[in-house]
């Protein structure tokens, strides 16, 4: 588990003065990114990704699904994608947030239609249950199911959020995280991208933010044409659309922030 992450610098005290005038000392750093339905511009000092799902129970083969004979191996193979795209995002100064499954193992606070989900014939195995040595307690906070799969460069200064509906936004802490840190715009990458990732992305654009989708950092164990029509409604009702190798070249036109000037640290 990595350490949390130290209180981010958006703010300004001393004994006779406070400055809430974050704009102030956080310079914009405007960046064009290829995208569609259209290019768009975006200020990196407003921006964060949020890295949806991508834990054992999700991705790996001695996880929760696999043991259900799902196909875990699409969120399996974006480990190799994710690291890249979030080291490049580091540097520039954009928070990292790992927003994952981790509910209590009473699972008191989740109502029918959240278990149900996981448990559609009611024979059992779903979200709290032991399914296997690895799914200890499925998707409960703490267990070795619900930690993010190894091989992801997880850093001490990115955020890490629990949720326990598909949406990120009900009953969690992201929106206020969101706003403490001045951010805008969002990029969405993860698992389910037709489930958990874009109904956080929807409940994102409702409250406001600017949604960018990583079609080639998502995956779903859905069928194909799932996926398609999440990136199509995406681009026509909440957002848009871009992958890895655009946001790294829009990157490159900038130059790295040394870490004292890193928002998060």
């Amino acid at each position: 588990m990595s350490k949390p992450s130290s209180a981010p610098s958006r703010w300004a005290c001393t004994a006779e003065h406070v400055d809430l005038d974050a704009s102030a000392r956080i310079a914009p750093r405007r960046v064009r990114l290829a995208a569609q339905p259209q290019h768009v511009t975006l200020d990196l000092a407003a921006a964060a990704i949020v890295v949806v799902d991508m834990q054992n129970d999700f991705c790996h083969e001695q996880g929760w699904l696999a043991g259900k004979d799902v196909d875990v191996s699409g969120g399996a193979a974006l480990v190799t994608r994710i690291n890249p795209l979030l080291k490049g995002l580091r540097q520039a100064g954009v928070p990292v947030i790992w927003l994952n499954w981790g509910t209590r193992r009473d699972r008191v606070n989740l109502p029918p239609n959240v278990l149900h989900v996981y448990d559609s014939d009611g024979a059992g195995g779903g979200i709290g249950e032991q399914v296997s040595d690895l799914s200890d307690a499925v998707l409960t906070a703490g267990s070795r199911g619900a930690a993010i799969i190894d091989g992801l460069d997880v850093a001490d200064r990115d955020i890490h959020l629990d949720k326990h509906r598909m949406s990120g936004f009900w009953d969690t802490a992201l929106d206020s995280v969101l706003r403490n840190l001045g951010v805008r715009h969002l990029f969405f990458c993860g698992v389910n991208v037709d489930q958990c990732v874009y109904a956080t992305l929807i409940d994102a654009a409702c409250a406001g933010y600017d949604c960018l989708l990583i079609t080639d950092a998502s995956a779903t164990t859905s069928p194909d044409y799932c996926a398609e029509a999440t990136v199509y409604n995406v681009r026509q009702c909440f957002g848009f659309t871009c992958d890895i190798s655009a946001i790294l070249t829009s990157l490159a036109s900038v130059s790295p922030l040394p870490p004292t000037d890193r928002k998060t640290q």
